[in-house]
């Protein structure tokens, strides 16, 4: 099957399974404006596990950039889950796909999914997180929340290696100056952060509300601080 071939009968699939009232309900709920089939996730994963079997490498990542241009929201959401997978070898195209989609975020659900495949990239490749930090300095707010949403695996290692503490640190560098934008949705990644990072570093965690709390707002303190004793 030619690669062309692959989004026309993906996007076929998707509108297939289109609800129009929940397409309603969920632009008016995600905001972002772009067209909406109205499906649930459970049935973009399951359409994405097939097209990820039948396909070869290079054509889940063309299909993947197609789904993506297509700017249908559900279609983005396939796109993203078309990448996410632990192991894909060689890495570097869809790497670099993911990296082109982070500056075009404009809404929290799609910037998710996305981050949630450049979380397995980075877990791969940690000496990508040079490059997430350029996020960090965006003008867009929802690239500058990537950059905490997909280092989120490095909260999670109760016995974590040097080079594992260097980039809690270094990612914690970065909370420190989000929490003077009030962005509601800045805060609240810098509170995601720290909430999980403190099941398993509790000091840092303790250490970083003791410095910075304070500007902290204070549903994002409360919750970053959930877990603490």
């Amino acid at each position: 099957m030619i690669a062309s071939s692959y989004i026309d009968r993906a996007l076929a699939q998707l509108n297939a399974l289109a609800d129009p009232q929940k397409a309603i309900e969920a632009q008016a709920y995600h905001k972002a404006d772009r067209p909406y089939l109205g499906l649930k996730v459970p049935q973009i994963e399951e359409l994405t596990t097939v097209w990820r079997a039948e396909s070869s490498l290079e054509d889940r990542i063309q299909l993947a950039s197609d789904l993506w241009d297509s700017n249908i929201h559900e279609a983005r959401v396939a796109a993203a889950k078309l990448l996410t997978q632990a192991r894909i070898k060689p890495d570097e195209a869809a790497w670099d796909l993911i990296c082109q989609w982070v500056p075009q975020f404009d809404a929290w659900a799609i910037a998710d999914h996305v981050c949630i495949a450049a979380q397995k990239r980075i877990t791969a490749d940690p000496s990508r997180i040079d490059t997430v930090e350029t996020w960090t300095t965006s003008e867009n707010m929802w690239t500058r929340r990537a950059a905490l949403v997909a280092t989120l695996p490095f909260t999670k290692q109760n016995f974590p290696k040097e080079f594992e503490l260097d980039i809690r640190d270094r990612v914690l560098g970065w909370a420190a100056v989000y929490i003077d934008d009030k962005d509601w949705f800045i805060q609240k990644a810098v509170a995601w952060w720290l909430r999980d990072l403190s099941k398993h570093d509790p000091a840092r965690t303790a250490a970083f509300l003791d410095q910075h709390g304070e500007r902290m707002k204070s549903f994002a303190r409360k919750e970053a601080a959930q877990y603490l004793g």
